[in-house]
């Protein structure tokens, strides 16, 4: 079994987890936690990657837990928290964990030293103690004890606000860390706003973020029947409250690429991921491109923005036999194609 260089290095500290009921969270993105049952008394997994959790939940010895946060009674005496890229993110996780358990719990952070793992000795100096105990393969593992009681976790707390004006239409946006446009209006989103084509039927926004594309879309067409879908937790809950505070409906759906999606639509619309971790990764956008006609009606479109650099023209083309440049900048396509 591949395991990613973080969980080879947790391999590498075994004892710390022997016979000990241990939670994992963060960014884990391989099976390890199945071969910690050997090791540990119980393993729970939290994601916040609904892709993840299709690959864990099978194992049925492992509890397993998707949300923007973790609400379930555990009995819990370790963590171990694969660090997160974003800072924001690492912090949010710390404060919401460490909150659900009594001082004395035990934790474990593991990550890669490029994705900024050294500022976990800063970070969790408000709770206690955590002392490096292993580097290598580019990757740092400390171990730390929560002496000082986490304040109670308030997730209103977490959302950053800011406002936008695009396409004739003034909204709020709400996001939480670690979520596409966090703070910021992305430039992709707006090219692609403002030349949005006259939406009807059932439209469906893909990898909604913080939900600004189809809270635009929703104001500027409110008779749509609007999907809006994602794998983050964090982005679905961000959605949510984008559409709350600016009195927009729509549904809200947690999934891995159309897992849990029921077409056909209309519209397909997306600023689409390519990131993951650090690396650039497409898998997920391939497969909403390859797949588009089966969720589409006849006569339905695909409408995306991605960075010019990116090779999605020959992906469109084989999926739906045509793809068009309908907008553009020196850094941004937005691509149509009909069914």
């Amino acid at each position: 079994m591949s395991y990613s260089a973080a969980s080879q290095v947790v391999a590498r500290q075994s004892e710390f987890f022997e016979n000990r009921n241990v939670l994992i969270a963060g960014e884990l993105n391989d099976t390890f936690a199945s071969e910690l049952l050997t090791t540990a008394q119980s393993v729970t997994v939290f994601t916040t990657n609904y892709g993840y959790l299709g690959d864990i939940e099978h194992h049925q010895a492992i509890d397993c837990h998707f949300g923007a946060e973790l609400n379930a009674d555990l009995d819990i005496d370790m963590i171990l928290l694969y660090w997160p890229k974003a800072k924001a993110e690492a912090d949010y996780l710390l404060s919401m964990l460490l909150s659900k358990f009594a001082a004395g719990i035990e934790i474990c952070i593991v990550g890669e030293n490029r994705c900024g793992v050294r500022s976990a000795e800063k970070m969790f100096a408000q709770y206690g103690p955590l002392t490096k105990y292993d580097s290598a393969r580019r990757c740092s593992f400390y171990w730390g004890r929560c002496d000082t009681p986490a304040p109670t976790f308030d997730i209103n707390k977490w959302f950053r606000s800011y406002p936008i004006s695009i396409a004739g239409v003034n909204l709020t946006v709400r996001s939480l860390p670690g979520v596409f446009s966090h703070g910021e209006f992305d430039k992709g989103s707006e090219l692609l706003l403002n030349n949005l084509p006259s939406l009807k039927g059932r439209v469906l926004d893909f990898g909604c973020g913080a939900g600004v594309i189809g809270a635009v879309m929703k104001a500027k067409y409110p008779q749509i029947e609007l999907d809006l879908c994602d794998i983050s937790a964090l982005a679905i809950e961000s959605a949510k409250e984008t559409f709350k505070v600016n009195q927009l409906d729509a549904n809200f759906i947690a999934t891995d690429v159309y897992k849990n999606l029921d077409g056909p639509y209309q519209y397909l619309i997306s600023n689409p991921p390519f990131h993951a971790g650090l690396k650039t990764f497409y898998t997920a956008t391939e497969t909403f491109i390859n797949q588009a006609p089966q969720y589409l009606h006849h006569g339905g479109e695909l409408v995306i923005v991605a960075n010019c650099f990116l090779q999605y023209p020959p992906l469109i083309e084989a999926s739906l036999g045509q793809c068009e440049v309908s907008s553009h900048t020196n850094k941004f396509n937005v691509y149509t194609a009909k069914k």
